[in-house]
């Protein structure tokens, strides 16, 4: 690289030690400059360092108190769950089972953040994307059977994924078929008639076929 003399702003040869034009000291300016750059990127490295450690602790420490201001599941409950998530393994749903074995934290009752928000009647809940799902006891009392469970688990793992409550409703409603949750079964279930009544006004649009039992489009 050229020197550039910081008194007369002349650039000289990068082998000259002196200014052609006033003889400044080329060695030491060039040093100054190197010593005033180097402490620089350090500081900004350091700086953003400091960032990205204090941010990764605000975010650990907020996904913890979710955690540890909640119940964890009994054995019981987490037995139930598992054989709900196995149904869905064996119908082939196989992102949401990766998510539900590998990425979530299971709870028994709400923690801090979903306590300031009233809810009605939730077999469960789940919050994106710290992936933290709650269980609550109609999800074991109202069920008939470990595959009415996988329906309710697998409205939730499309929260999961990020997906809003009218994209939940309307995958389950349309895959209830291959999950093998189907009316000739579970018709008279009070899970079945929550969700089909809760999907209608969710997802509004699958419901428009009149000549159709309650209207539904996916009969």
């Amino acid at each position: 690289m050229n020197k550039k003399c910081p008194n007369c702003k002349l650039v000289n040869f990068s082998k000259a030690e002196t200014c052609a034009r006033c003889e400044a000291d080329l060695i030491e300016v060039s040093s100054e400059i190197q010593q005033n750059e180097t402490p620089l990127i350090r500081k900004i490295l350091k700086r953003a360092a400091v960032c990205f450690a204090v941010c990764l602790f605000t975010i650990s420490g907020f996904y913890f108190s979710l955690l540890v201001t909640a119940k964890r599941l009994n054995f019981d409950e987490k037995t139930k769950v598992k054989d709900a998530i196995k149904v869905l393994e064996e119908k082939g749903f196989e992102s949401e089972v990766f998510l539900m074995n590998y990425l979530t934290a299971f709870r028994a009752n709400d923690h801090w953040l979903n306590a300031s928000v009233e809810k009605e009647g939730a077999y469960a809940a789940t919050n994106f994307p710290v992936e933290i799902m709650t269980v609550y006891p109609d999800f074991f009392q109202y069920p008939l059977d470990d595959t009415e469970r996988a329906a309710i688990l697998l409205h939730e793992a499309q929260h999961l994924k990020g997906a809003d409550e009218p994209e939940a409703y309307e995958f389950v409603w349309k895959n209830r078929q291959k999950l093998g949750w189907t009316k000739d079964k579970y018709a008279n279930s009070i899970v079945w008639r929550n969700v089909r009544k809760q999907t209608r006004e969710a997802a509004p649009h699958l419901f428009v076929c009149e000549l159709k039992e309650f209207a539904d489009c996916t009969e």
